[in-house]
């Protein structure tokens, strides 16, 4: 599942190190291109095959960019005129766990609305984010600074300028705004979206369809998972953004999507249009090292023994094994994607190669720039990133030890009632207005995703990682206000615990709720351990919140020169540079193609029906529903088949540039027809977050012909077959 990783490269040559290669002899084009540059290499699409013209894809509310929305954290895409929209099985994975029960569990059996009447609300929080509006406001916010200004006075200024064209913005009711970072800082862009808070689940196959494989097959290769499903955006009568209602009718989008029902062969040209959440390809080499070298490590040590808590405190297949389902997946998710990164960055010398390259650019600078103040500014960017990563450490077992669910609501609410005291443009981000009604959604969704048995296993395996630091890198306040001391052993910490659990009034929803409104005096009277918890920490986090501001002040006023250097000799070299992912809309291209990420080992382009009942064993997670197989015993492949493989494909391999946020992406033809939808990659390529190596790099998509088959054959889901545009490859209507 692309949740955690991005695809990224170094060449091996230096001067290559970052810019972009379209014509590598692999055929791999590295690259999340923000859509207006596309004009600018419509020479190497048109050569790679697009029909389109460039010009129409910089446009994000035409065709087929305007079709292509955010939901927050995945993408998605409208496919029909009444508001039908396609994304990952693993993306709607919250809301399908959030209504379902021990009685009724869509996440094994999924999940068909009949009609609109019969679609389920989706998970509290859930939204679909429409783009209307982009524009230039670098101007605007970092245009008056003052060079004097400290970190924490910068930071300031440059919220505040973001939080002020923001709420301009919003005042266009029914809308999202953003103001988003691009190349470290160097520019600024406004990003307005219709933000559809009425969204409802329409169809999930089964989880042994759209899970099939699970942690087992995940970032692998041969894959065979029909990672889709289909949610309904919803707005008011008059068309306005609304929340739900039963009088709300379906969403009219100004375009969607085409489905091909021809599909695509080894070879062919294809595309991917996403929000991506972030790259690190111009990170320096000290938050490498501190990434590879104790980050991740780091991290992997403390995953085995969190997942093995949530499972060991809830039995398979009951509420409390329910409510925690999508939080295994992403931590399974992430343990197997960390072990690709480290592998892969030992695989390519990834530390040595990061440092050739800044020496090039060191090199480039001296020559061709030595009067631009761009070897000070690197300087003072690099003593930042040991500090910055010296904090990371610091703050790490820390950060881990008060994460439970009920502390981390009681911090909110205390924040949130000293935040309610200055005005609304002075608040914290996430403590504004705008934000309340997320708040109170989260609030609720909780009910579904807490459980006490299973927080306090959570809470104990990051206790005991906290405890056994040295005494000097523990927080004092922490350990004061729990009771903790050296030498605890499991017994008296799980009784101390014990007494948050059974005393605490947090657990209820009304009181959640009831103490949005609070005021700092009423909560630090409170007598709910959580509660005089949060209080005490609250002036040590303030504080550690202030450092933090500070560093991303004094980081905000050096890394624009740094890109500033990287843009300058990209260019001197012939290349265009594109910004970082941020999780604003992309595009990548290239070609569907197998590979070969090691001697002797063979990557074919696609996988096929054939290929789920040599995997299935009856057993979780290689469990087909019966029915699949049985149709896929009888050939029944319909109009489906792709004949150089003689079945139906179920995913295919492509060399496109993705990462987490790019989950759920259109995948299109070079007519911009939706031909699948990217969901994972290889375990070679995850380290393509740091390193794109065009050898290695490969993006796995679900195939829209395996979509339509499940959906025709096993599930007889006609009615969205029916309304959706399905067409072949010479533009005929399927059905």
């Amino acid at each position: 599942m692309l949740r955690v990783s991005t695809r990224t490269k170094l060449l091996l040559s230096t001067l290559l190190a970052v810019s972009l290669a379209p014509a590598l002899t692999a055929h791999a084009v590295e690259g999340m291109f923000t859509p207006d540059q596309l004009p600018e290499i419509a020479k190497d699409l048109r050569k790679k095959g697009l029909k389109l013209d460039t010009r129409d894809l910089a446009d994000l509310t035409g065709f087929p960019m305007g079709a292509v929305v955010s939901l927050g954290g995945c993408t998605a895409s409208f496919v029909s005129p009444q508001g039908l929209v396609v994304t990952n099985h693993h993306c709607a994975y919250g809301s399908i766990q959030y209504n379902s029960t021990e009685e009724q569990n869509y996440l094994e059996e999924g999940f068909l609305a009949a009609n609109f009447e019969a679609e389920l609300p989706a998970a509290p929080g859930s939204r679909v984010y429409v783009t209307v509006d982009l524009d230039d406001v670098t101007s605007d916010v970092t245009g008056g600074l003052d060079g004097s200004l400290s970190g924490e006075e910068r930071f300031a200024a440059i919220d505040s300028a973001r939080k002020a064209i923001v709420a301009e913005c919003e005042t266009d009711e029914g809308h999202r705004c953003r103001v988003a970072s691009f190349y470290g800082g160097l520019q600024y862009k406004l990003i307005k979206q219709l933000e559809i808070k009425d969204v409802r689940l329409a169809y999930a196959p089964a989880g042994p369809i759209g899970k099939y494989g699970g942690d087992i097959d995940n970032w692998m290769w041969p894959r065979h998972t029909g990672d889709f499903a289909f949610y309904r955006a919803y707005v008011s009568p008059d068309g306005k953004s609304a929340d739900y209602s039963e009088d709300n009718i379906p969403f009219e989008p100004d375009h969607h999507l085409k489905v091909s029902g021809a599909g695509l062969d080894d070879g062919d040209f294809v595309m991917v249009a996403g929000y991506p959440g972030s790259t690190s390809r111009y990170a320096r080499l000290a938050q490498v090292e501190n990434t590879f070298d104790w980050s991740y490590p780091t991290w992997q040590g403390l995953l085995d023994n969190w997942i093995a808590a949530i499972e060991g405190a809830s039995e398979p297949g009951s509420d409390a094994r329910i409510k925690y389902q999508s939080r295994l997946a992403s931590l399974n998710n992430f343990n197997k994607n960390l072990g690709g990164q480290i592998e892969g960055a030992r695989r390519v010398g990834l530390v040595d190669r990061r440092a050739e390259r800044e020496a090039a650019l060191n090199a480039w600078i001296a020559k061709e720039a030595p009067d631009a103040g761009y070897a000070e500014a690197i300087a003072a960017l690099d003593a930042l990133s040991e500090e910055s990563a010296t904090a990371a450490r610091s703050s790490y077992w820390y950060n881990n030890a008060t994460r439970p669910q009920l502390l981390g609501t009681a911090q909110r609410l205390y924040r949130l009632s000293h935040e309610r005291m200055k005005p609304d443009a002075e608040r914290e981000g996430g403590y504004q207005e705008r934000d309340m009604t997320r708040m109170t959604q989260g609030m609720t969704a909780m009910d579904r995703r807490y459980d006490p048995a299973v927080d306090k296993a959570e809470w104990m395996v990051f206790l005991n990682g906290y405890m056994a630091q040295p005494a000097a890198e523990r927080v004092a306040a922490l350990d004061s206000a729990l009771g903790l001391r050296d030498g605890m052993s499991d017994a008296e910490m799980s009784a101390l615990l014990d007494r948050y659990y059974a005393d605490t009034s947090l657990d209820d929803l009304d009181t959640r709720l009831g103490l949005m409104d609070a005021t700092p005096d009423a909560l630090e009277a409170s007598n709910d351990p959580f509660m005089r918890l949060a209080v005490a920490l609250y002036d040590y986090e303030r504080a550690m919140e202030a450092a933090s501001k500070d560093r991303s002040g004094r980081r905000a006023s050096l890394q624009p020169k740094y890109m500033e250097a990287i843009i300058a000799w990209q260019k001197d070299q012939g290349f265009t540079a594109y910004p970082d992912a941020n999780s604003t809309l992309r595009v990548t291209y290239g070609t569907v193609m197998g590979g070969s990420p090691k001697d002797g080992m063979r990557y074919d382009p696609f996988t096929t029906l054939q290929g789920i009942t040599e995997k299935d064993t009856g057993d979780d997670p290689f469990n087909s529903p019966q029915k699949q197989l049985d149709l896929i015993d009888a050939e029944e492949y319909g109009a489906y088949e792709l004949d150089s493989i003689d079945s139906v494909p179920v995913n295919f391999l492509t060399d496109l540039d993705s990462t987490g946020g790019n989950s759920g992406s259109a995948t299109l033809n070079a007519k911009g027809e939706l031909v699948g939808l990217l969901f994972d990659g290889t375990i070679e390529s995850v380290n393509s977050d740091w390193d794109f190596d065009p050898r290695t790099t490969r993006s796995i998509h679900v195939d829209s012909r395996y979509m339509l088959w499940v959906m025709d054959k096993v599930d007889n889901a006609d009615h969205l077959l029916d309304e959706m545009d399905v067409v072949n490859a010479r533009g005929r209507s399927m059905r």
